[in-house]
């Protein structure tokens, strides 16, 4: 904490200089105080940790980029690694994952224009659907109710650009390291009361690993009109992405080739339409009503190659055996052991595919009239989320050649109470309603009070047998207080508590017995209830402005929060089995201390940001080791009160400068640190850590003119060795050329070399 105690001496008053008197900076930022789009607050009226990314902060250092702007520049968000690809990242917030993976417990809720990304049939959100090129503001909130369910942690609210607020056309070309090769370009126009904007990105990635590669497209398009106090907005959002991601590999394997992956093939396949249509109506300066509604289709495919279950039995090599039964195919025959003397060894392909219509509505009005002489800003609304889920998995046992990728057809796996096909229908349906009232109780001080009802039905009808059939419900009424008081012309105060939650996915609902537990997240054996998690949230801080010589600001935030999560909801290994099944595992915790640093001269610019994050179980529980070598006599991991929870770093360090060198040359650098965390699968803290890293990147823009800007890109200058995830894999059970006899499970996901990176930036 000592870097902490640093910053905070620096942005108090007595930092500024000596002979110049500290005035604030006059600036008033608003936010939004729901997902749907409307007047909003004065963000230093929430009582909660706010912080925004305009599209400024998306593009500073090349083309624009939601996914590297989080990273580098925001204190509490931290990116990890899991599957290996730079798409398809898990975010995490205060300690609380936005996760494109099934079986991620998802803790941030996600908005794109008032639209809920997090996908319905597991809460995950695919961040390579999102066109960054159109983004105009992120905003990213501590725990907020009014957010609705999965904002358990947190809530990230994007607003993509208009033909209102955009004018020109702009076009990025990208080329560089790792055979990446982007285009961007976007369109902006108004004409009377009418506007049209248009967003496109392609871009290639062929990747520094083995089997690693991304193709990924979106299209963004949106008609505005206003007729009076009117606006509406009619927009279309497209995407498709190819995305493969090696995830990890076993520690002996990197050594001798950092860029081998374990086993393939590891596919993604993304297709999503998303249309919306939105109304704001203003009767008068202080009351409008807004109102959203929306039509999507998602569909994914996804192709994992695996090591096998399925291996000779030990009393009749002849056939093959999981678990010392006898392996089995559809209707019930005995797998035979297929292959002989050969450089294949057996491996397993399990395949997904998730297809979902989704729609929803939203519908608030809002109020600024005054209550008895006090400036007030009331907000109330209600929301519906529906959706059609089919999800089709299966299983395979076939053979991997030598380089460990899955050789087929293979045989289908039916294994009833272990692996079986799954072909499953969901239908469900969140309803929220929610109201927000902000009251100035003296010029200097605001109280906000805020409730939101949650409905949540989700229905499982089994297409192939009946033992997914299932309908469950859940209600939770969440409320929330706090206030904000401008304490110094230079210093905000403020302070909050709140409650949320979130319902158990389809997913999860589907994968919960212990007694017939999954060898994925995503199949699905036996279906009892689940209770729905359960967040309280206290935040409290400080933020301000100051100037402290006409050619010098400071801004500061500095946050402190703890969150309690009960029935939180884990994957956990089964004992009988050797499998897993999600549960409820009682009581987590996170908790900790956020401070951003921000000093502006005359074409000068440097930030520093930390983020202290404290995330232990506070339920202790039993679950089957897995891969982790450190079982205990039964092979059994024992978690205690106070064990951390694997993948969270405990600390971070980001910050930056950049500066005019001259009038068209502008130069920067940022740094990113974070310590390691407990591998995932160690939930007992009995192995190392994952190791920490810190990375340096450099960059430079050129205005060659009004028209035309050259920028370049360094990322990891120094070539540092880092690691964005770890967890156990079965070494011992593949034969790896790289490293033969291998058998350490720790396996890890390294990241990327140095790399250079070229823009070309063109305004028409």
């Amino acid at each position: 904490m000592c870097v902490c105690l640093f910053v905070l001496a620096a942005s108090a008053p007595g930092a500024a200089a000596a002979d110049e008197p500290a005035t604030t900076v006059s600036q008033v930022d608003v936010v939004a105080n729901s997902p749907l789009p409307g007047k909003g607050i004065d963000r230093d009226k929430a009582p909660l940790e706010v912080e925004v990314l305009t599209a400024r902060d998306l593009s500073r250092d090349g083309a624009a980029d939601l996914l590297r702007a989080f990273d580098e520049q925001s204190a509490p968000v931290a990116l990890d690694a899991a599957a290996g690809n730079p798409y398809q990242p898990n975010l995490l917030y205060h300690g609380f994952e936005a996760s494109p993976l099934q079986g991620t417990a998802e803790g941030v809720a996600v908005y794109v224009d008032g639209v809920r990304l997090n996908q319905p049939f597991g809460d995950t959100v695919d961040w390579d659907i999102i066109p960054s090129v159109a983004i105009k503001q992120v905003t990213l909130e501590s725990a907020n109710s009014l957010f609705g369910l999965n904002a358990l942690g947190g809530a990230v609210n994007i607003a993509l650009k208009t033909g209102f607020d955009f004018h020109g056309a702009e076009a990025d070309a990208v080329a560089g390291s790792f055979g990446l090769r982007q285009v961007d370009g976007q369109f902006g126009a108004e004409k009377a009361d009418s506007a049209f904007y248009a967003a496109a990105n392609v871009a290639h990635e062929a990747g520094w690993r083995d089997l690693q590669s991304s193709d990924v497209g979106n299209l963004y398009a949106d008609w505005g009109g206003r007729t009076g106090p009117n606006e509406l907005h009619v927009d279309l959002r497209l995407a498709s992405s190819d995305l493969n991601g090696p995830g990890v590999s076993p520690v002996q394997l990197i050594a001798a080739d950092a860029k081998a992956q374990f086993t393939g093939p590891n596919a993604t396949h993304n297709r999503s339409a998303t249309a919306s249509i939105r109304d704001d109506w203003r009767f008068n300066a202080r009351d409008s009503v807004q109102g959203l509604a929306y039509l999507s289709a998602f569909r994914q495919t996804i192709a994992n190659g695996n090591a096998p279950n399925d291996t000779p039995c030990s009393d009749d090599p002849a056939l093959l055996c999981s678990e010392s039964l006898p392996s089995t195919t559809t209707g019930g025959a005995l797998i035979p052991a297929f292959l002989g003397p050969s450089p294949f060894a057996y491996g397993e392909l399990d395949l997904q595919k998730t297809s979902t219509i989704g729609y929803g509505a939203s519908l608030q009005a809002t109020s600024t009239r005054s209550f008895f002489g006090h400036s007030n800003a009331v907000t109330l609304g209600g929301s519906l989320d529906g959706a059609r889920t089919d999800f089709a998995a299966t299983s395979l046992i076939g053979g991997l050649n030598p380089a460990r990728l899955f050789v087929g057809p293979g045989v289908v796996i039916d294994e009833p109470g272990g692996n079986t096909p799954v072909r499953l229908s969901v239908k469900d349906a969140y309803i929220g309603i929610f109201a927000t009232d902000t009251l100035d109780l003296t010029p200097a001080l605001s109280m906000t009070a805020s409730v939101r009802l949650n409905d949540a039905q989700v229905d499982l009808h089994d297409r192939l047998r009946d033992d997914l059939n299932g309908d469950h419900a859940y209600l939770k009424f969440n409320p929330a207080i706090g206030a904000a008081w401008r304490a110094t012309k230079w210093m905000t105060l403020y302070a909050g508590i709140s409650q949320s939650n979130r319902a158990p996915t389809p997913a999860e609902l589907s994968c919960a017995s212990p007694q017939a537990s999954c060898s994925l997240a995503n199949f699905f054996v036996g279906d009892p209830d689940l209770r729905q998690v359960t967040s309280r949230s206290l935040d409290a801080g400080g933020r301000g402005r100051l100037r402290l010589s006409p050619r010098l600001s400071l801004a500061y935030s500095i946050d402190i929060y703890r969150t309690d999560l009960f029935d939180d909801i884990g994957f956990v290994n089964s004992l009988a089995l050797g499998r897993a099944y999600f549960t409820n595992i009682g009581t987590t915790r996170r908790q900790g201390a956020d401070v951003n640093l921000v000093l502006r001269a005359t074409g000068w610019r440097a930030f520093i940001a930390y983020a202290h994050t404290d995330a232990t179980y506070r339920t202790g529980f039993v679950e089957a080791a897995g891969s982790n070598p450190q079982g205990g006599a039964q092979d059994e991991l024992v978690v205690r009160r106070g064990d951390r929870l694997p993948g969270i770093p405990s600390e971070q360090l980001k910050a930056g400068v950049e500066g005019d060198l001259t009038s068209a040359l502008t130069v920067g650098a940022d740094v990113v640190a974070r310590t390691g965390s407990p591998l995932v699968g160690d939930e007992a803290n009995l192995t190392p850590d994952l190791p920490g890293y810190a990375l340096l990147n450099l960059y430079a823009r050129w205005r060659l003119s009004n028209r035309l800007e050259l920028m370049g890109r360094i990322e990891n200058v120094t070539n540092a060795r880092s690691y964005g995830f770890g967890t156990f894999s079965p070494t011992s059970a593949v034969y790896l050329a790289q490293a033969p006899g291998a058998s350490n499970p720790r396996s890890l996901s390294p990241g990327a070399p140095a790399g250079i990176f070229l823009t070309v930036h063109a305004r028409f």
